[in-house]
This record gives C-alpha cells, structure tokens and sequence, in this order.
C-alpha cells in the first residue's frame, strides 16, 4: 500500500453477502415505510374527520382475556403486542450484523454505534434544555432520540434511490442500534411500577424459549406459547412488554449448527430464518397497525396548530429531530474519523453524511409510543408530541431531501460502478477486487 492511501476508511464497501442480505431488508422495509405513512395519514384524516368517534371507539375497544388482566384496548395491544414484534426483528437484525455480518469487526462496528448514541444524547439535551422548567413535560426527554428506519427507507425510496451501498447500511444499523437503546430507555426510565414475581416467573417461558431455539427447534406449536408467555409476564410486572420482543431475540442463535447444513456460510440460521418469516409481518402488518391506532390526533383547527406549536413540549421535540439528530449523528462520525485517523471512502463526501445525518430525524414509530407511555394516551400533552413528531419528521425528511439531491449524480455514478458486472457471474466486480472482504473472494 502506498503512504499516500489512508489505511482506516469508513463508509467502505462491506462483504457481498452482506449487500444481497441488507438489499432485501431495504426492500421489505421500503415497502413497509410506504404502508406506515399511508396508515398515518388515513389515521390524521380520519381523527379529524365527521367520524372522529368511530376512531376513538376504535382504539378504545377491549378486547383479551379478563382474567388473566389482558382486556385491553386495541390502542395498547397495537403498543404492547404488535412492537414487541417489531423489537423481536430489530433484536435479530442487531445479533446477526454483530455476530455473523460485517459488523463483527469493531472498525466497521464503532461508527453506526457512535453515531446512534450522538444522535440520542443530543436530542435528548435540546429537549430538556428546553422544558426543564416544566417536570411533566421534561417526562418526554426520549421522544426525540429514536429514528424510524421504515419512514426513512420510504423517503429514500423517492430521493435517494441511488445512495451508495454502505451509506444505507449505515442509517439501517443506526436505526436498529437507536431502537435497542430506545428500548432500553423505556425498560428503565418507563416502568412506573415493577411487580418483582411476574418478571421472575417470565425467566422460565424465556429459559424454555432459549433451550428450544438453540436446539434449533422451529416448530411454531412450541416456540410461540413459550413466546406469548414471556411477553404476558413482563407485561403483567410492569415492564413495557416490547422489552419481551429483544429478549426473546437475543437468545436465538445466529449461526448454523458447525456441520449441520450443506450450505455452509450460506444457510442464514435460526435468526435468519425467523428474521425472514417475520418481517414482512412486522414491516406491512404490525408497524402500519400501529401508526393507524396512535397517529391520529385530533388537531382542532388553525387555533390548536397554533397551539400545539407554541408548547415547549412540541418545540423540544421538533428541536431534537431537526437540529439535535443531525448534530449528534454528524458530530459523533467527525470524532470517530478523527480519533482514528480514518477518511471516508472514495467517492464519498460529508455532505453525505450530514444529509444522513438530517434523515435520521425521522422519528415516528418508537417516538409516538415513547409519547404515549411519557404523557399517557389521548391527553393534551401527547396530542402535541404527535404533532411534533409528525411535523419534524416531515421537516427532516425535507431538509434531507435537499443535501441529498445535490450529489444525485455523483450517487448515480457510485451505483453504476457498484452494479457493474462485466464477467456476468452474478457478483458485482467491485466485490471481487484483490481488496474486497475476504469472505467473497
């Protein structure tokens, strides 16, 4: 290698199983993205609607088992139940880029997660610089740390279809690191009342869950009543029950049984297996069920615009999406260049990586539910977090849209070399040069 060649780049190409794999999940993702936003929109047209009463009759319908204290309104089922699908995909994604993909070496490893927690502290600071005064609106410091990947792969989709491929693995593995620790937020700082033999008792369903997925074990008539168990006990100690979700993940092994499969580095595992049967259920059922339960908010004219938009609450969050996000993404990937004397890859600029940075402002799942348990639902209080997570997402999509387009053709450009397969031998050439990951060559 010359001297002149940085040895330390980030934002570099990663393995070319690892390109084919994060492609589908940006495909189910993309797709899911679209049906969320059309569930939200549906959700703010119907709240505001003649038939208003038809929505909240909707969301306040019980339905569950009484006896066993899930008679629960649709509202909390699509919260409590349909996310803790959710985080049970983020879990696997997570374990599997860290255990088996390109994100088991720390040098790829350390900037999504630098870059996720810059963009939790700081629009967690902004936020609480602005409504200290006020105890019951500082309860919602979290709202503005999460990124939705499936509301950003949607725009994406339309303005940056063409983004380099490390970028969009960059913002997917920001996004799932910022939901673990949006989870562990709400585990810790969200449980109003922890009843101590119902969290005991769900360490049994989960040790069977565990001992069963580690002998590989698929079967649904086994593992899901072991699943429903774990999620109905944590629910019932007062932890919120999509901690349930990641703990049940996070025992699933993620390699092939050494030996037990002829295809070797190409049998996906358990995780990969369940990863693929579940999110498409999470990605077009679940998350859009959600956003149509939660996202509708009665607005009340221009006069409770004007409202909801002079609230500190509603100013902290639109702060923390906008302007926070972007500062903590951007600023914790200039440190992590910086103290390892690392470059960005060739072809790419920083303007690209502030543009991700104001896409990860994109905050709409995890922050509607973090809205929810912060204020209660249907109060005044979480109306205006709805607004403000509604409208900063839209604004950061906006602003990133901007950035985004200038470097169109340069994208266009980066994809075309990126595609190029001259051999026709199904692997791009770039994933067969003497430097490319060794686990393609």
């Amino acid at each position: 290698m010359s001297p002149s060649v940085p040895s330390k780049v980030i934002f570099g190409r990663g393995s070319w199983a690892e390109a084919r794999r994060l492609a589908d999940i940006l495909r189910q993702e993309t797709v899911g993205g679209a049906l969320l936003l059309a569930a939200a929109v549906a959700a703010m047209i119907w709240a505001n609607s003649p038939w208003s009463p038809a929505y909240g009759a909707l969301r306040e319908f019980t339905v569950g088992p009484a006896f066993l204290h899930l008679n629960l309104p649709l509202a909390v089922w699509a919260a409590d139940g349909l996310l803790a699908i959710f985080f049970f995909v983020a879990g696997l994604e997570l374990k599997r880029e860290f255990v088996a993909g390109d994100l088991r070496e720390p040098r790829r490893a350390v900037v999504p997660i630098a870059a996720a927690a810059g963009g939790v502290v700081v629009p967690a600071l902004i936020y609480l610089a602005l409504n200290h005064a006020d105890a019951s609106a500082a309860r919602g410091w979290a709202i503005p740390t999460a990124t939705d990947i499936a509301f950003a792969l949607a725009v994406l989709a339309v303005i940056g279809r063409n983004l380099p491929s490390a970028l969009r693995t960059f913002l997917l593995t920001l996004a799932v690191v910022d939901d673990l620790i949006a989870i562990a937020i709400i585990a810790v700082f969200y449980t109003q009342s922890l009843h101590p033999l119902p969290l005991a008792a769900a360490l049994i369903p989960l040790a069977a869950f565990a001992v069963a997925v580690q002998r590989r074990h698929r079967s649904p008539w086994l593992l899901l009543p072991l699943a429903t168990a774990t999620w109905a006990l944590v629910h019932a100690s007062g932890i919120h029950a999509t901690v349930a979700g990641v703990l049940l993940a996070f025992t699933v092994p993620v390699r092939s049984r050494p030996g037990g499969d002829a295809h070797g580095d190409h049998d996906p595992g358990l995780a990969g297996h369940f990863e693929h049967r579940l999110r498409p259920i999470s990605a077009g059922i679940a998350v859009p069920i959600f956003a149509l339960l939660s996202a509708g908010v009665t607005i009340g004219g221009l006069s409770g615009l004007a409202d909801a938009f002079t609230s500190g609450i509603t100013v902290g969050i639109t702060a923390g999406l906008v302007i926070g996000k972007t500062v903590g993404v951007l600023v914790a990937t200039v440190l992590v260049a910086r103290f390892t004397a690392a470059t960005l890859d060739e072809g790419l600029a920083w303007s690209d990586v502030l543009g991700l940075s104001m896409l990860a402002g994109v905050g709409f799942t995890v922050s509607l539910l973090i809205g929810e348990l912060s204020f209660g639902l249907g109060t005044e209080a979480d109306s205006h977090a709805k607004i403000a997570v509604l409208g900063g997402s839209i604004l950061a999509a906006a602003l990133a849209s901007i950035v985004l387009r200038i470097r169109a053709k340069a994208y266009r450009r980066i994809a075309e070399a990126e595609q190029r397969d001259t051999d026709h031998d199904g692997v791009p050439d770039l994933y067969q040069t003497p430097d490319a990951p060794a686990v393609d060559r």
